[in-house]
């Protein structure tokens, strides 16, 4: 079996944002040499999410849109009596969800016609990561 484990960083100059990976995970495939498997992508902080969707830029204002009306940002939540003010985007983490696993098919990933892997952040501004591990024959 070959296998692969990367790690992508980001610091994004917005607190909430959306980064396409989806050419950085197919030159991660490309690399690991795995014709037939998987991707899982993780991402590895409790304020950021990996969302597959249309690169379109109507449907992220809708994205953005969905998230503030379920969990509207500057509400007073319990987590903030830490000292903390992100209370919002755990929650929007929790409902986004914080891993993908992707199909490998002949060396590529194996995406619908419109979909795309994003990097989607709802507290940026500072150094995160994102695990890549690839798996197969």
């Amino acid at each position: 079996m070959k296998h692969l484990t990367e790690y992508l960083w980001f610091t994004t100059p917005k607190r909430r944002d959306l980064v396409n990976i989806t050419d950085q995970l197919e030159a991660l495939v490309k690399k690991s040499g795995v014709s037939e498997g998987f991707c899982l992508v993780s991402a590895m902080h409790i304020t950021a999410s990996i969302w597959v969707n249309d690169d379109e830029e109507g449907l992220w204002e809708d994205f953005w849109d969905v998230l503030e009306r379920l969990v509207p940002s500057g509400k007073d939540y319990k987590h903030h009596l830490t000292g903390e003010d992100n209370g919002d985007a755990h929650l929007k983490r929790t409902l986004v969800g914080h891993q993908a696993v992707l199909p490998v098919t002949k060396g590529t990933l194996d995406l619908g016609p419109w979909e795309q892997v994003f990097y989607a952040e709802f507290d940026g501004k500072r150094k995160k990561r994102v695990v890549v591990k690839i798996l197969g024959e």
